[in-house]
């Protein structure tokens, strides 16, 4: 008997969001050790150690944020549901600003890292050129569109990463001078000055933009309980590890003498280059260089790409609840990618990296960074008391009673820690506060503009269908996913897919496809590779081979198919449309459901209501290309055919 060969529909891995959530702790090693240790000196390692355990507490609030409201946008969406939608675009609008800044501090970085291998490219024109290479390459990268398997390379990367940083800390110790007291140059008070202290560790948290990106990524997260501890100790374990451990080790053999140490000085920008050069003999040093230099520009390199991707996710949710202009979220027509919010992303990363200021830029990420942390931290808070009955999967621990919520003593404490740090940063860094409030007023102005002129309540929450941001398609059928399901409209649908997809057979350009998928639904008693009865088998098999005899009937035509196990058949379509990348649907109208649809049993919704199932309403609004719908009108042979923009 033939086999028949399926494919399950999963959500993204835990290797990926943990590949997420530490990417930018494994890029910060490389750029921020050395910033931090010009104002912690030999109290960098304390104030690192702090860093991770406000890391900690911080996931500990985004993932039961995220478990409560799996939608992407992280600290924006907590308080969207905690507060209303002007806090909820504070926050965005404050994570953007973070998203751009580690851009374009992490394409800054690169050029001086390159120049320890030739010099002329540690130059500003240098500089300027390869971080404005670095950010488009990383903008053509996301308006092409990013797999999954990426997230999952960032993982194996950072592993990589983690070890080969280690392992030079080791041979630092081992093969460089005898290690230094990193703590006697200390005089705490004057050495450092406690202002400076309360900026080094604000600074620091520039290694927690990770959490963000991972939390964005909630809508597709299908982690159980224990992968997502696994996935908190990860992040928090990194910052010990490839910060604070190894800032010892830095601060050991590159000792601060008098308010100063080398970390700060000519390698502040390259700071683990500054540990590579201690090593000997010369022969051994020069390949650890070598190696730093080529790990350190492929993961600062992958850092660009994965800001701009912060960026594009976060704008188009903002779009489609319409706290920005649609344009900002308006999709490629082809790639189904937010490119215009992409191309502005790199655009105003390149304007910040022209300023140069390292220093300045990662205090204005403080400053964007805590704000958004605090509101993240009392939007869980809040809806403990606004949500406290609705099931969560994870809850933090160690909770109060307070007027009959259980408030978790983490997320409190992280709310404190977080409005302080942000405070400090208005106190202390007055580029930082200035620019940073500047920011703000300009999104706030952006914000009430469009609401006004949009005649919009400021406070209230709008959603735009995602079919609305999508760009007009040229007609052009060289790929095309047909769902069927052993229905007799199988034949209309496959032979509308056929027709089309035949009036673009070109022998110069290859054959023309039909992806046709059989949405195989397992109920959720059953994990998706159970064994099935044959009789359901048999029947996919059955439709498989109707729908391959109809399509190969159209000259030129190539037909390919497979059976999808999944949860929901909608949700199958769509995702295995994004993964084959075709460019139209071609779906059977299902009848709409008479009970919401509003007369016949007295149900009540809008027209569209009435015209279309559930299933084919999610298609259409999820859909990454051109949805075609093929149905029989009432009473008469034959077929309907609309198409969906």
């Amino acid at each position: 008997m033939e086999q028949l060969e399926a494919t399950i529909a999963r959500g993204i891995g835990e290797p990926a969001i943990v590949g997420v959530a530490v990417g930018t702790v494994s890029a910060a090693v490389y750029f921020a050790l050395g910033v931090v240790t010009r104002d912690a000196l030999g109290l960098t390692p304390l104030v690192l150690v702090f860093v991770a355990f406000f890391y900690f507490l911080t996931s500990l609030t985004y993932v039961e944020g995220n478990v409560l409201h799996p939608e992407r946008g992280g600290a924006s969406t907590f308080a969207r549901y905690a507060f209303n939608e002007l806090v909820s675009f504070v926050a965005g609008w404050a994570i953007v600003l973070d998203y751009l800044i580690v851009a374009a501090v992490c394409a800054l970085a690169v050029p001086h890292y390159l120049g320890a291998l030739w010099d002329p490219l540690d130059t500003r024109a240098a500089e300027i050129g390869i971080a404005a290479l670095l950010l488009a390459l990383g903008a053509v990268r996301n308006v092409r569109g990013l797999g999954v398997e990426r997230l999952r390379r960032s993982f194996r990367i950072g592993v990589v990463n983690l070890v080969a940083v280690l392992l030079l800390a080791v041979l630092a110790l081992a093969l460089g001078p005898t290690p230094a007291d990193p703590f006697a140059d200390v005089e705490l008070g004057s050495r450092p000055e406690l202002a400076d202290l309360a900026f080094a560790a604000a600074l620091a948290t520039v290694a927690t933009t990770g959490i963000e990106a991972a939390s964005g990524l909630a809508e597709e997260v299908r982690l159980p309980r224990r992968a997502l501890r696994r996935a908190v100790g990860a992040g928090a374990i990194s910052v010990l590890l490839l910060l604070g451990a190894v800032s010892l080790v830095a601060l050991s053999v590159l000792p601060a003498r008098d308010g100063r140490t080398p970390l700060s000085d000519e390698y502040l920008l390259t700071p683990v280059l500054g540990i590579a050069t201690v090593i000997q003999p010369d022969a051994l040093r020069e390949v650890a260089r070598t190696a730093v230099v080529l790990l350190a520009t492929l993961v600062l390199g992958r850092a660009v790409t994965s800001q701009l991707l912060g960026v594009a996710r976060l704008t188009y949710s903002l779009a489609t609840n319409q706290q920005v202009p649609s344009a900002l979220g308006r999709l490629h027509p082809r790639w189904a990618t937010p490119y215009l919010a992409i191309a502005a992303a790199a655009a105003l990363a390149f304007a910040l990296a022209l300023a140069g200021d390292v220093d300045l830029l990662l205090g204005l990420y403080a400053f964007g960074a805590l704000l958004a942390f605090t509101i993240a931290h009392l939007s869980v808070l809040v809806l403990r008391f606004r949500e406290g009955a609705r099931p969560r999967p994870f809850r933090v621990p160690l909770g109060i009673r307070v007027r009959g919520a259980v408030l978790p003593l983490p997320t409190l404490l992280g709310a404190l820690l977080a409005a302080a740090g942000w405070v400090s940063v208005l106190v202390l860094h007055p580029g930082a506060r200035w620019l940073g409030l500047a920011w703000l007023a300009m999104g706030l102005a952006l914000y009430v503009g469009y609401r006004r002129t949009t005649g919009k309540p400021l406070t209230k929450r709008f959603r735009v269908p995602e079919s609305v941001l999508r760009e007009p398609l040229e007609q052009e059928y060289r790929s095309i996913l047909v769902p069927v399901t052993g229905d007799p409209m199988d034949v209309e649908i496959v032979g509308t897919a056929g027709r089309l997809a035949a009036e673009e057979a070109d022998e110069t350009e290859g054959p023309p496809m039909l992806e046709v998928i059989y949405p195989l639904e397992i109920p959720l008693s059953l994990p998706l590779d159970a064994a099935l009865p044959e009789e359901r088998l048999e029947a996919a098999r059955r439709a498989l081979q109707r729908a391959r005899a109809v399509g190969e009937e159209y000259e030129g035509v190539h037909v390919q198919t497979a059976v999808v196990r999944t949860r929901q058949a909608g949700q199958a379509i769509v995702q295995e449309a994004r993964r084959r990348g075709v460019e139209a649907i071609v779906l059977a109208a299902e009848a709409p459901t008479r009970t919401r649809g509003g007369r016949v049993l007295g149900g009540r919704g809008s027209p569209r209501d009435r015209t279309l199932g559930e299933l084919t309403r999610y298609v259409l609004e999820k859909a990454p290309c051109r949805v075609i719908l093929t149905a029989p009108p009432a009473g008469e042979e034959g077929e309907r055919v609309g198409v969906a923009p």
